[in-house]
């Protein structure tokens, strides 16, 4: 048990006495310098305990130049964000990852435009060593922030200026600095195949033998949506137009969709939808229509959010992504950027690779 000091707290100087080491080397241990030998680590590192010494944050922060923090931003409400469960399965495989390497997660929220600056005095202020930024929009101002700024970044989703659709061919073979913001740039980020998810799940459809079959596309702002979009259009080239309608990521975002398609198409025999929410939308609305699912409308979505997919009536055949993992590679990519330990010492960071994750058709009652 640490000793109860009266007084003022522990300091280093008391730790490196304990220890029988300068207080130079206690600094190094402390603050996770090289050069001390294993013995002398073993030492520093029992005294602390013993005394119960806490480093002094700021102090740390002027000798490492680090500030053991990663700003996590969200470019949607907060209205979104907590009724999503795409968001808190991100954060949490976020949380993990940072935890593990003893590293603080602040979550930065957008309600509205107004909020970038405020988000930019604090990015700017050299709180956190670097961002993870999500759900970003075509139009978002981030990116030229974070580039301003030189803050080390990594985007969840593929950014809207690189070309790969994340189509699971070639992908992710680009490397970047997770600062780029025109069209010639390259950065970091992790995605999941969502092209690919997409013309599975169509021709998931198809083999099941439906020959009218919908899309409730996500908001066309946002690549994730764009690239779904793009695996139906692959494999039904020659489809209607009328049997595409936008949604929001919402249920109720996808109820109108469903409501727009029943009204332009009612013969329609199968939707798919961009994500599991509008999915559920698309569900309520065909029970309100007298259509059973999936005699008369089979529906496929997108996540596999278990809580979503799995308490829909029926159940959702959906297209799963690793959410959860997804956030910990995210939060990996960017402690490698700042943490490199397999370069020597004066070497610059090697640049991130962008990387996809495959996805996987889970098959329920729904289709």
């Amino acid at each position: 048990m640490p000793e109860q000091l009266t007084g003022s707290r522990p300091t280093l100087e008391a730790v490196a006495a304990r220890a029988g080491v300068s207080r130079a080397t206690a600094s190094r241990v402390v603050n996770g310098g090289e050069g001390v030998r294993a013995p002398l680590v073993d030492k520093v590192r029992d005294a602390i305990r013993e005394l119960g010494y806490v480093p002094n944050h700021a102090a740390r922060t002027l000798v490492t130049r680090r500030t053991d923090a990663i700003a996590v931003i969200i470019a949607e409400p907060e209205t979104r964000i907590f009724s999503d469960p795409f968001f808190s399965r991100q954060i949490r495989g976020i949380s993990k990852e940072l935890t593990a390497h003893d590293t603080q997660l602040v979550l930065l929220l957008v309600e509205d435009r107004g909020d970038y600056e405020r988000i930019e005095r604090y990015l700017a202020g050299g709180h956190v060593d670097g961002a993870l930024a999500f759900s970003l929009h075509t139009d978002d101002p981030l990116p030229a922030i974070t580039r301003r700024i030189g803050l080390p970044t990594v985007y969840g989703g593929r950014p809207g200026w690189t070309t790969d659709a994340g189509s699971g061919e070639g992908a992710g073979n680009s490397t970047g600095t997770g600062t780029g913001t025109g069209p010639h740039d390259v950065v970091a980020y992790v995605d999941a195949d969502n092209r690919g998810g997409a013309r599975e799940a169509v021709r998931h459809l198809l083999e099941r033998g439906r020959q009218r079959i919908a899309h409730i596309a996500g908001p066309l702002d946002q690549t994730s949506a764009v690239d779904r979009l793009a695996g139906y259009r692959d494999e039904l080239p020659d489809h209607e137009p009328e049997l595409v309608a936008e949604g929001d990521f919402t249920a109720a975002g996808g109820a109108r969709a469903m409501a727009e398609l029943l009204d332009r198409r009612p013969r329609l025999d199968a939707v798919f939808a961009a994500n599991d929410l509008m999915a559920t939308g698309a569900l309520r609305v065909l029970r309100e229509r007298g259509r059973t699912v999936p005699d008369d409308v089979a529906v496929v979505g997108f996540d596999d959010a278990q809580a979503v997919a799995e308490a829909a009536d029926p159940p959702l055949t959906t297209v799963r992504q690793d959410v959860e993992g997804m956030g910990r590679l995210m939060a990996r990519l960017l402690l490698r950027t700042l943490r490199p330990t397999d370069a020597p010492t004066d070497a610059p960071a090697p640049p991130p690779t962008p990387v996809i994750t495959p996805t996987v058709l889970v098959r329920r009652a729904s289709a």
